[in-house]
């Protein structure tokens, strides 16, 4: 089964022919001829194509004047224009009115299927966002997460089958991969569904309280123990509790969270007595707990103890496909939740973050795509309007961020650099530390009250990033 529709127009007979007989099997693609412009122009009314490629000289209808009619009916259409080597020049105002590439004749044949190819690719991606913003569901979303790569195909398939049971699951990954969604996939699949999920951020509870935190505590254990207080494996009984981070707990924590595995209770502080707790464990990490094993950070006891059944969530970077999936799911999730209806992310920007390298994984894709929503001025999302990490995020062979703002008047190109840095640095402090302004501000170095008052003057909300 053919993959793409490729709609070939020229006034050589010939060549349209060479162009047919090489192009659908190098493509896997269906090519329809046309040898006018007027005969193009009933075909592309009457038909999907995926791709136009489209000579630039022909009789009554020249390819410029083919080229602004495909425009005006379907503004998305990919066309490639074909040109004889020395009319460069106008190629060049063509790809100025529209055109997405053009390519010179003679052809080497590598390089047409090279420059087609990636044609094809951004094809893809405009579909994809328009399916996606159609509300259409597909298989490739799971349980929140987003994905048809073979990769995360894995992961999913892994998630069903960890889920079926009730041992102790281990989630390894990168920041920002989503290892958060995953184990509240396997609580959600489990049959503990109906039950608590119960999480803590491990590295962000001082270990005097993560302590208590988790096991509880008696009367007078400790000063201000004023009363008993449950701790966490006891309000997640009979559920699930997630353990985040846990390779950034102290050995001593390490120690009384093996006897909780080994003999499934706990003791809280001040108590003589321990108490049965029926919970499934669930625990993630982006360390490498092998290497922390051989620096004595690690227990090993407790290592193999967790690791019972892991699950191991690829980088963004290693999934590009998955990229425009999760870019346009996010993009209906905050555009709703932003009040913002009506976002489309460009073709040249769905092209371009699939080949960004992205260091924050889905975390840092979704505070670039919020940024897009809260600063674009028009409905469809570009490439000046989103940054990460304080830079245009765009791939190397992008405009550069100067080279974007260069255009504006001085003050104008200040305040616009200046909203991204603040989104993009206060948005992904924020998204780290779940919105809470107090903890960010002591991230950022500031007063509290002075990040409030940068967040006012430029629309950065904590809500926005509360789970």
């Amino acid at each position: 089964m053919v993959k793409f529709s490729i709609l070939v127009v020229d006034d050589e007979p010939d060549l349209l022919g060479l162009l047919k007989r090489s192009l659908e099997p190098d493509l896997d693609s269906f090519v329809t001829a046309a040898a006018s412009g007027k005969e193009a122009l009933t075909l592309f009314s009457e038909n999907s194509f995926d791709l136009v490629l489209l000579d630039m000289k022909m009789p009554e209808m020249d390819g410029m004047e083919l080229l602004e009619l495909i425009r005006r009916t379907r503004p998305d259409q990919t066309v490639v224009m074909m040109t004889a080597y020395g009319d460069i020049d106008t190629a060049v105002s063509a790809m100025q009115n529209g055109a997405y590439d053009f390519i010179t004749k003679p052809f080497d044949h590598d390089a047409l299927l090279l420059r087609l190819g990636k044609a094809l690719e951004r094809s893809t991606l405009i579909r994809e966002n328009v399916r996606l913003r159609s509300g259409v569901r597909t298989p490739h979303e799971f349980c929140g997460l987003v994905g048809k790569s073979p990769a995360m195909r894995q992961v999913f398939d892994a998630v069903k089958m960890v889920a079926a049971t009730d041992l102790t699951v281990l989630i390894t990954g990168e920041s920002g991969t989503g290892k958060d969604l995953t184990a509240r996939a396997v609580h959600a699949l489990s049959s503990r569904k109906n039950k608590r999920f119960v999480a803590i951020n491990c590295p962000t509870v001082p270990e005097q309280i993560l302590e208590s935190e988790l096991f509880g505590y008696k009367k007078g254990a400790f000063t201000h123990a004023t009363r008993d207080r449950t701790g966490l494996f006891q309000e997640a009984h009979e559920g699930s509790i997630f353990l985040d981070e846990i390779g950034d707990v102290s050995p001593a924590i390490q120690a009384k969270l093996l006897r909780v595995i080994q003999e499934k209770e706990i003791k809280p502080l001040g108590d003589t007595r321990t108490v049965k707790v029926d919970v499934r464990i669930i625990a993630s990490t982006n360390r490498n707990l092998e290497e922390r094993i051989r620096q004595g950070a690690f227990r090993e006891d407790f290592y193999y103890r967790l690791n019972v059944l892991p699950i191991e969530l690829p980088p963004l970077r290693e999934r590009p496909e998955d990229i425009p999936l999760i870019a346009s799911y996010l993009l209906e999730k905050h555009c709703t939740k932003l009040n913002r209806p009506g976002k489309t992310l460009s073709p040249e920007l769905l092209e371009n973050i699939s080949r960004y390298q992205w260091k924050g994984n889905v975390r840092e894709l979704e505070n670039a795509i919020v940024q897009g929503i809260l600063f674009s001025k028009e409905d469809a999302i570009g490439l000046s309007d989103i940054t990460t990490g304080g830079v245009n995020f765009c791939a190397p062979d992008c405009k550069s961020f100067d080279e974007i703002f260069v255009h504006l008047p001085y003050r104008e190109a200040k305040e616009s650099v200046l909203q991204h840095f603040n989104a993009g640095y206060i948005g992904r402090i924020l998204a780290e530390t779940g919105g809470n302004v107090t903890r960010a501000a002591e991230r950022c170095g500031l007063e509290r009250q002075s990040l409030q008052q940068v967040m006012r003057r430029y629309n950065i909300i904590a809500d926005d990033y509360r789970k």
